[in-house]
């Protein structure tokens, strides 16, 4: 999740001028790691897109209000994770609503936890353990859920993610430690069944 910080300073000038060609473009630079993002916090297509162009709604309201020195990536990074997270939560008080959890459609949007070679789960390829990493993943805390995605799957920085979170990069590696830490737990069993003995 790289962003040049020259032309993000001009884009934001641009935007909140009301440049309608300058917003076409944060949306086609950013749509693609944003649904990514999204798909891996609530495993759903059509809520991801959903979710994604709520993000870019908000955007599009708060334009006008946007500091000089806003980093856009982590500005829309931001407004993602809260919206996953409430989503995320509106959907376990309401899960007869969730008649579509695996998320048929464009597929996974890419390099699951499993390939990106996380420990011994990088060996496990087939889809009862991918599943039961997702299920892990899921289970975690929001902060220690949204810290993992970025680092894991969009490959942000410690620095980029803390601008998105709002804490301290000491902050962003304390959440990744206690995510893994809480993954290798609700994993053991599983990890144990694999390893030979």
């Amino acid at each position: 999740m790289k962003a040049d910080p020259s032309s993000s300073a001009a884009t934001v000038q641009s935007l909140r001028a009301g440049d309608r060609a300058a917003f076409e473009t944060v949306v086609a630079r950013w749509q693609r790691p944003l649904f990514s993002f999204a798909w891996r916090y609530v495993h759903n297509n059509a809520d991801a897109e959903d979710l994604v162009v709520a993000a870019f709604v908000r955007l599009h309201e708060a334009r006008g209000r946007l500091r000089a020195d806003t980093n856009l990536s982590a500005w829309l990074f931001t407004a993602l994770a809260n919206l996953c997270h409430n989503h995320h939560r509106w959907r376990r008080r309401h899960p007869e609503q969730a008649l579509d959890h695996g998320g048929a459609g464009t597929g996974d949007p890419g390099p699951s936890l499993e390939s990106a070679g996380a420990g011994p789960v990088g060996a496990f390829q087939d889809d009862e353990t991918s599943a039961a990493v997702r299920a892990a993943i899921d289970e975690l805390p929001p902060e220690q859920k949204t810290v993992l995605l970025l680092h894991h799957y969009e490959r942000s920085t410690c620095r980029e993610i803390a601008a998105i979170v709002g804490c301290s990069e000491r902050g962003v590696e304390t959440r990744l430690y206690r995510a893994r830490q809480r993954l290798r737990e609700r994993l053991a069993p599983l990890i144990a069944e694999l390893l030979p003995r």
